[in-house]
């Protein structure tokens, strides 16, 4: 009997510990996933980068956005701490993960619009590596504090 009672009360222990941390919240809730690109223009070409980037990506991160793929998009110059460290960096903000799903699909139209077939969207893609290389990427998820 005693041994039941033992059984019983670990049982009921396990089970009230278990509700009582699932109905504990997290201190954040998940918010907006950025896609940030660290980039290092070649020397000489910083402006001859941001006239490509005014013409080509300008419009289709803003058809994007007006599309609702896309949250919203910038540009950042940053202060390079060696040679090989980004001067500029570019960010995509996307709603949550999920705007991941079928985003090649969704983008594509945007794409052959902005450059006129995806064949020249590849070949624009070779030619913008002559003016800067990339240096990274990462993927990020804001975090907001309740």
């Amino acid at each position: 009997m005693k041994r039941f009672i033992l059984l019983l009360s670990a049982a009921f222990l396990t089970t009230s510990t278990s509700l009582t941390l699932a109905q504990e919240d997290h201190a954040y809730t998940e918010g907006a996933v950025l896609v940030v690109n660290f980039v290092r223009t070649q020397p000489g070409m910083f402006d001859e980068y941001m006239r490509y980037l005014d013409k080509t990506y300008k419009p289709l991160l803003d058809e994007a956005k007006k599309a609702g793929i896309v949250v919203d998009w910038a540009i950042y110059q940053a202060r390079p701490r060696d040679p090989q460290d980004a001067d500029l960096v570019l960010t995509v903000t996307y709603k949550d993960m999920a705007a991941f799903d079928h985003l090649q699909a969704r983008m594509d139209p945007l794409a052959k619009q902005t450059f006129g077939s995806l064949p020249k969207a590849a070949a624009a893609a070779v030619d913008r590596e002559k003016l800067r290389k990339d240096v990274g990427s990462q993927l990020v998820r804001q975090l907001i504090l309740k």
